[in-house]
């Protein structure tokens, strides 16, 4: 189903206003306020016209959902809803790059002195969104996107690629919304959000996911790891909890991943950065940025 962009259509001014009084509230609390709002448990006879009316104010496709409304506990576990199985096709091959989310292509590329395009006109540093310096240098030369995920979509994040994960980091950082707007009017966004990244080793080389948090419950959870700084008994590493310390952790062994194993959840909408190493093949010639892309669709040619 194509449904449009619901992004207010404010002036520059009015986004630059609301974007900085933003940046000056205590955005980790507030989201993590909103989450615990979302956690509540809402009793069966509630669950379906409240979550409806969720569903039906950003656009929601029901019919995708894996289980019925009333069999989710809370505003979070509908977030996090998973997929009817079998509902996305992926890549029969695994030498390939497929989209880890259903979501709206932002920018693309290639990376160049050490930077990638955010929008026309700003641009972020590698090593500023992967906090490290030699990292970054790696995908020198290589290609990168954007995808974004609205509330709309489908909050669980893929594996794009077969491979073995070796390394992952928490950055943390802002919860500044990731829309259209704040992508075009604030600088370094993607590097200033808090972050969630892990690389996988494969066939393609190093492949590098970053998760951007964003405003709004702003966590992040990990599927890849069942005990590292777990707050509890769910089996999922989670952000935006206070008094956490940037943090990489190194596997040994290393986490194995097929095409499309599950690797994390946003709790509400946000962003996702792929990196590509040079040698690695090309993007697709027709993705544009504003089009939808499908969890699974192939994106490299």
């Amino acid at each position: 189903m194509n449904i449009p962009d619901v992004t207010p259509q404010l002036p520059s001014r009015s986004w630059r206003t609301i974007l900085g009084a933003l940046s000056r509230l205590p955005q980790g609390a507030l989201s993590r306020s909103f989450g615990r709002i979302a956690d509540i448990r809402l009793p069966v006879a509630v669950r379906r016209p409240v979550l409806g009316v969720f569903a039906r104010g950003v656009g929601i496709d029901l019919s995708e959902a894996e289980l019925p409304l009333e069999e989710y506990g809370s505003l979070n576990d509908f977030f996090v809803r998973r997929l009817r199985p079998g509902i996305r096709k992926w890549p029969e091959e695994e030498g390939v790059l497929a989209s880890p989310v259903d979501g709206i292509m932002g920018q693309l590329g290639i990376v160049t002195g050490g930077r990638a395009v955010q929008a026309k006109g700003r641009w972020y540093s590698a090593a500023e969104l992967l906090g490290d310096d030699a990292e970054a240098s790696r995908f020198e030369g290589g290609s990168f996107l954007t995808i974004y995920l609205s509330p709309r979509h489908y909050h669980r994040i893929h594996a794009p690629a077969a491979g073995h994960i070796h390394v992952a980091r928490h950055l943390p950082g802002l919860l500044l919304p990731v829309n259209e707007a704040a992508v075009a009017h604030v600088p370094d966004l993607f590097s200033r959000n808090e972050r969630l990244l892990c690389h996988i080793d494969g066939p393609l080389g190093r492949v590098g996911v970053v998760a951007v948090g964003a405003y709004n419950v702003g966590r992040i959870s990990a599927a890849f790891d069942r005990e590292w700084n777990a707050p509890d008994d769910s089996g999922s590493w989670v952000t935006n909890r206070s008094g956490l310390a940037p943090a990489t952790h190194h596997y040994d062994p290393p986490v194995p991943l097929a095409l499309g194993d599950e690797l994390m959840a946003f709790h509400l909408g946000s962003t996702v950065v792929l990196l590509l190493e040079p040698g690695a093949p090309p993007l697709r010639d027709d993705l544009k940025p504003g089009q939808p892309v499908s969890l699974g669709e192939r994106l490299t040619s």
